[in-house]
């Protein structure tokens, strides 16, 4: 009897590291949404124009805030479209020899909305397109981690961030436009090791002051600009 339960100790430290290893964990994810930008005809079709000057002062001012948070980033995401490029970019000196790995379904689109006459103008066929990419995004990425907790960064756009939130409120994702972030404001979502969803945040942007704020539904238009001397 004693060999016999010697043999199945030794079986079960043998398989405890395995089994720590692919045991569910906490996932922390960190959404940055991008920096304030301005239309521009010369700019590429598809990835945009670059950030405006207002835009990359915010993206110092929430790369400074994330380089302080306690979490280290085990991953850090970003959209292919310029204008969060660029915010990828300023966030990155403060995080020397990390690299930011480029996810195309963190790409802008328009995806359904109750808002209808939001939509007027699109093509059903984009709708549909756009919300199977957040579908996508969603599955792969919103999920516990393996063996350990894991905090992600991603920098990308306010129509994938609020449709994130929905998804993991459990609600209709057709409500996302109901809520409006500011340029590089921070949202935070905490998938629990069972799966289950905690909202920590939505666009949070205490680290920006509120001369600098941008984005958001109603707020006025800011720039760096010097004004006139009256």
């Amino acid at each position: 009897m004693l060999p016999r339960l010697l043999l199945l100790l030794c079986c079960l430290l043998l398989t405890a590291p395995a089994c720590a290893a692919e045991a569910p964990a906490t996932r922390t994810i960190i959404l940055v949404r991008h920096g304030d930008y301005r239309a521009d005809p010369a700019a590429d079709k598809k990835l945009g124009p670059h950030l405006a000057p207002i835009g990359v002062a915010q993206a110092h001012l929430v790369g400074a805030r994330l380089a302080a948070l306690p979490n280290h980033f085990d991953a850090m995401y970003v959209s292919p479209v310029q204008r969060a490029r660029d915010t990828a970019a300023v966030i990155a000196g403060d995080f020397p020899g990390r690299h930011f790995e480029v996810v195309g379904d963190l790409e802008e689109c328009m995806p359904p909305t109750r808002r209808k006459e939001v939509t007027v103008d699109e093509k059903p066929a984009d709708l549909a397109a756009c919300k199977q990419q957040f579908d996508r995004l969603f599955a792969q990425y919103f999920k516990p981690a393996h063996g350990h907790p894991q905090t992600d960064l991603m920098v990308c756009h306010g129509n994938v961030i609020r449709n994130m939130v929905v998804r993991a409120l459990g609600v209709d994702s057709a409500a996302w436009l109901e809520m409006s972030v500011e340029n590089a404001s921070i949202t935070k979502i905490l998938v629990e090791a069972d799966g289950r969803f905690k909202v920590i945040s939505v666009g949070d942007v205490g680290h920006i002051p509120p001369s600098l704020r941008t984005g958001a539904t109603g707020d006025i238009e800011r720039s760096l600009a010097i004004p006139v001397l009256p």
